[in-house]
């Protein structure tokens, strides 16, 4: 069975699932609305143009603290893998805050920031930074030996080594390391969001949560679920699938 029906009957039975525990009047409508009622809020939502408000304003929230998180991810990585005392020290405090959850930076973007579109970014930016820089790091310091032998044996030396070896044979690992920013970003943008005074996906999910709309909330969810998956599956999976065969690290369909 193709992957594509199988995923459509999955959805369909969770669907079925869910209208059955409505029936079933077990929660009252404003904790489990049906599938129609969250449907039809979602359509509302795009007929007034409020939801593509959010989702173009959470986006260009996203595209500049990613963009930053990755070239400061990057050269951080570098750093790290290049100089033995910047990993013992630098790169054990980073290793540390990769493990800090990104919601626990909204605070302190608050204070520094405010209220303001700047701590929304500077959130973004914490969460892909180091995710990326351990990736550059690791894919960096893994380059095969004998690559290296065989480039100073030709003659390579120095920056001429480095960006015709070592960059062209760290690009899976930095591939990878731009999808899990992407994917870490993406959950820091919402918590960011969420404290904020809006526009954005999540300050919308926040005011539909204050105000006890249910059906709004799902639906935002659903609409940050679905915009994940399909940028992750799309177009970062494929990426790195297509870098991964050409180097050699995945057989080809």
């Amino acid at each position: 069975m193709p992957v594509i029906i199988k995923r459509i009957l999955f959805f369909a039975a969770l669907l079925l699932i869910w209208h059955g525990i409505y029936l079933l009047g077990i929660w009252p409508e404003s904790m489990i609305p049906s599938p129609l009622t969250v449907a039809q809020t979602i359509y509302a939502g795009f007929a007034d143009m409020t939801l593509v408000y959010d989702i173009i304003a959470s986006f260009r929230h996203l595209f500049i603290g990613l963009s930053i998180s990755l070239v400061i991810g990057t050269l951080l990585g570098v750093l790290l893998a290049k100089v033995k005392t910047a990993d013992e020290t630098l790169g054990t405090m980073i290793l540390a805050l990769q493990s800090v959850p990104s919601i626990v930076w909204v605070p302190l973007a608050i204070i520094w920031f405010g209220f303001t579109e700047a701590s929304i970014i500077f959130v973004v930016i914490i969460g892909g930074t180091f995710v990326m820089t351990m990736n550059m790091r690791i894919g960096i310091k893994n380059v095969a030996p004998m690559y290296l032998k065989a480039a100073r044996t030709m003659g390579s030396k120095g920056v001429d080594l480095f960006f015709k070896v070592v960059v062209p044979a760290s690009i899976p690992h930095a591939v990878t390391g731009v999808r899990l920013a992407w994917a870490f970003s993406w959950r820091a943008l919402m918590a960011g969001e969420m404290l904020s005074t809006g526009p954005g996906l999540g300050y919308t999910l926040s005011y539909a949560s204050d105000f006890n709309n249910m059906s709004l909330v799902i639906g935002i969810i659903i609409i940050i679920g679905v915009i994940g998956s399909i940028v992750d599956q799309l177009v970062f999976q494929r990426i790195e699938n297509k870098v991964l065969k050409r180097w050699g690290m995945e057989e080809a369909a």
